[in-house]
């Protein structure tokens, strides 16, 4: 004889309905989100890899960078062709300059006993590198490169494209924040002094 299941069973008994799937997290909610709510996004960002945005912002940043320029502007004069063809190719070594500089990051954070993943450890902190270093180069597009106001951004930006980096590693490694400190100390200093404050500029 079939047993029929009493009406007072557990409520627990019953099938649990499927876990709802996580909400996506689009491009401009992930980069603006990181200047209004670094910490919220951030935990909404683990684990998720985002390529497509990791790409575009390098080179959107790689065309700012370019636009700032003195010899981009001559060579413009001279041939727009050519002027477009170097920043592609600059462009392009920015892009795969920014995956290696993520790639880093993420061997020194596994080193120091870190257990997150490559994709969204590389992705998240080329997002992080460009997207904190965009007031700079839109103000470095249109002023010279060595005004107050250029240099001031590139100081107040370099230290909250740091201190965001070391949250992304603490959360996606967990690590303490002094290991995620140390994990990404020699890729931001190297990489701020280069493109923030070339020897040059």
């Amino acid at each position: 004889m079939p047993v029929t299941p009493s009406p007072s069973a557990p409520a627990s008994s019953a099938p649990h309905a499927p876990a709802a799937a996580p909400r996506r997290l689009l491009w401009h909610r992930l980069i603006f989100g990181l200047w209004l709510r670094p910490v919220e996004v951030l935990d909404k960002a683990r684990d998720r890899s985002v390529w497509g945005a990791a790409a575009f912002l390098c080179l959107l940043c790689g065309v700012l960078g370019t636009l700032g320029r003195d010899d981009f502007r001559a060579q413009w004069r001279v041939s727009p062709s050519l002027a477009l063809e170097a920043m592609a190719i600059a462009d392009g070594v920015l892009l795969l300059a920014s995956l290696l500089l993520g790639a880093a990051t993420h061997a020194i954070a596994r080193r120091l006993g870190g257990n997150g993943k490559f994709g969204p450890t590389v992705t998240l902190f080329v997002v992080i590198f460009w997207a904190t270093d965009l007031p700079r180069l839109a103000l470095d597009a249109w002023l010279p490169g060595g005004s107050y106001a250029v240099r001031a951004a590139a100081w107040i930006t370099a230290g909250f494209g740091y201190a965001f980096s070391a949250l992304l590693i603490r959360g996606q490694h967990h690590l303490p924040t002094h290991k995620a400190v140390a994990a990404v100390s020699i890729q931001m200093l190297a990489a701020t002094a280069l493109l923030k404050f070339p020897t040059g500029g």
